[in-house]
């Protein structure tokens, strides 16, 4: 089978898994924000930014550097997949189990602060679920992870179902969410587990490579940790927790929406390292165009959609009291472009062994940022730390692509993103004009449209659908 059409098919089987898991994520967004009300949902916001805080400052990088040290074949697959398992599961716990006692020291009430302090357990699932990924990214099995992901869902779902019929608190409700977390993890596990030997292993050399490759971008991740999160921490400081709860609301839409971003990138990371690795320039070129173009027939129509119809959205997924959530959604849509944009050229730094060249970019922007934070979260609450997550989110963007671009020599072809643009265009005008209609069925219309647009334009065309459903060796 070819790369593409390999590509394609983990694509095609992600995509259709990652629209089954959406709708359950969102599903879960709604039951949570009607039965827990604005101020527990800031609550339940509070508990999950923090721990992602620290989720994200001992990321690592494990994902990417997985993918990558398994496409370059120095060591035994096997070995290398053992030695950062190991790596990830003791350095995250020792970390996590520091998270409840930091907790202590922020002004939050004291639910949030036990809540904390037990759903560090479904981070560790999660932290082990970046190796886990890796792994499938290499193999081109991520059919498998969208599995473990409409598993969890699905539990996820169930789970808050029983809760809420049997009127549970809150801290019953993050104990669902935690369930699920190892749901998803166990999956995972336990199909890796009957492709490869797994064990605990410190082998010197894998972990000075590991290290090696590691360094920059957990440095970046520091400062990342600054943009990608201080913005609800602020608002959770600085500002009550209904507040945090619309706004709250909001992030988690773009949050799920934007999974798709890391979900592509992911498939092409390990691809684009070999190819670079072997000095395969065609293949290499090819590839990388293939990234883009995945990567912007799914962002531009996403921004186009959210934007239009972002109050309809909030009010379908977390009801009337949420409408104002609608705002923050609008302007957080707009961050969506510069994350899949920064995604392609984030990757591409990895897979070309840049890291180092682009930390000043990550390190300034966190700078940026949180000063922005600073300045405007106190005055003008969510609509600030919105607007900033904006600015910070096109920074990463343009500053990335830009060292890419310099260092890497091969140029885009940028016909195909022409025509998606055109496509996205018309589906907007499709939104604006059946604005009163009902949501689902507008939303309906609309990908319909979309997908019309695409054929029309000669983007994609039968011969192309064809050979991506086909499951032909």
């Amino acid at each position: 089978m070819s790369v593409t059409k390999q590509v394609a098919h983990n694509t095609f089987f992600q995509m259709l898994g990652k629209v089954v898991s959406t709708f359950f994520g969102l599903a879960a967004v709604a039951m949570m924000t009607r039965y827990l009300g604005q101020e527990k949902f800031g609550w339940y916001i509070t508990t999950i930014s923090f721990l992602s805080v620290v989720g994200i400052l001992i990321d690592f990088g494990m994902t990417p550097v997985t993918a990558q040290m398994l496409g370059e074949n120095k060591f035994s697959k096997e070995k290398i997949f053992n030695n950062l398992i190991t790596f990830r599961f003791f350095s995250a716990l020792f970390f996590l189990s520091l998270a409840p006692l930091v907790a202590l020291l922020f002004p939050y009430p004291n639910t949030v602060k036990i809540a904390i302090g037990f759903s560090a357990i479904s981070f560790l699932a999660i932290a082990l679920n970046q190796v886990f990924v890796g792994f499938l990214q290499e193999k081109l099995q991520m059919h498998i992870q969208a599995l473990g992901e409409i598993i969890g869902r699905i539990i996820l779902v169930g789970g808050l179902f029983v809760a809420i019929y049997n009127q549970a608190n809150f801290l019953t409700i993050m104990w669902v969410i935690i369930i699920a977390s190892i749901a998803y993890t166990t999956t995972l596990y336990l199909f890796i587990r009957k492709k490869t030997k797994l064990n605990f292993s410190f082998d010197k050399d894998i972990w000075r490579e590991i290290i090696k490759k590691m360094w920059p971008i957990a440095v970046a991740i520091i400062f990342n940790v600054v943009y990608l999160k201080g913005d609800i921490l602020l608002l959770s400081y600085f500002d009550t927790q209904t507040n945090v709860g619309i706004y709250g609301a909001a992030y988690r839409v773009i949050d799920i929406v934007v999974q798709t971003a890391m979900m592509v990138m992911g498939i092409m990371l390990p691809l684009l390292a070999q190819s670079w690795a072997q000095k395969n320039k065609e293949e290499f070129k090819q590839r990388y165009q293939t990234a883009f173009d995945a990567m912007m027939i799914l962002a531009i129509p996403m921004f186009v959609g959210l934007f239009l119809l972002s109050h309809k959205i909030m009010v379908l997924v977390a009801g009337q009291k949420f409408l104002i959530s609608g705002d923050a959604l609008q302007i957080l849509s707009l961050a969506i472009l510069g994350v899949f944009w920064a995604g392609i050229f984030g990757h591409l730094v990895v897979a070309v062994n840049l890291q180092k060249e682009v930390l000043w970019v990550y390190i300034s922007n966190a700078v940026i940022t949180f000063t922005g934070y600073m300045i405007f979260i106190p005055q003008y609450g969510m609509y600030g730390a919105a607007w900033m997550t904006v600015f910070s989110e096109w920074y990463t963007a343009i500053m990335v692509t830009l060292v890419a671009r310099k260092n890497v020599q091969e140029k885009l072809n940028y016909n195909f993103f022409l025509k998606i643009i055109i496509s996205s265009l018309v589906m907007g005008i499709v939104i604006v004009l059946l604005t009163k209609i009902p949501i689902l069925l507008l939303i309906t219309i609309s990908a319909i449209i979309y997908t019309l647009m695409l054929f029309v334009t000669g983007a994609i065309s039968k011969g192309h659908l064809k050979n991506i459903l086909s499951l032909k060796n």
